[in-house]
């Protein structure tokens, strides 16, 4: 019996967990999407500067999530729940991008880029990611951009 119900655990595993991994975006194709949404020069940042950013917060996956307790970061470019995006979970969100959380793990991004540009407006930069933050800021980032 244990082996027979190891196996059906297996299979759907084999099934279930496909579906939650996103799309992994090449390095050329994301540094083609920033440069084609106009993010070279954006609140005086660069296609470098998100490039570093989307690495760090999400390994280029268009379906990244943390939990940070309180709330969770989502999508590419993990937009928070409190302040950005509606997930139905987080107490007091203030959904100030108008989007359902869920649509930005999803693999179109257009919505993911809009609610980004609208925190770096808000911001006047990337200080709000703590991956750019500690990874990015004031570093030598043209590797990220290189050949494409």
């Amino acid at each position: 019996k244990s082996m027979l119900f190891l196996g059906f655990l297996l299979v759907f595993l084999g099934l279930a967990l496909p579906s939650t991994q996103g799309k992994i975006i090449s390095r050329c194709e994301m540094v083609k999407i920033l440069r084609r949404s106009g993010f070279e020069g954006f609140e005086g940042t660069t296609v470098a500067d998100w490039m570093c950013l989307v690495k760090y917060e999400s390994g280029y996956n268009t379906k990244a999530y943390n939990n940070n307790g309180p709330s969770r970061d989502y999508g590419i470019f993990q937009i928070n729940s409190k302040y950005w995006c509606n997930d139905g979970r987080t107490a007091g969100s203030k959904n100030a991008c108008h989007v359902s959380c869920s649509k930005l793990q999803d693999d179109n991004l257009t919505d993911d880029i809009q609610c980004a540009k609208k925190i770096a407006r808000e911001a006047h930069g990337l200080s709000p990611w703590y991956g750019w933050k500690n990874h990015c800021r004031g570093r030598d980032l043209s590797s990220f951009v290189r050949g494409c």
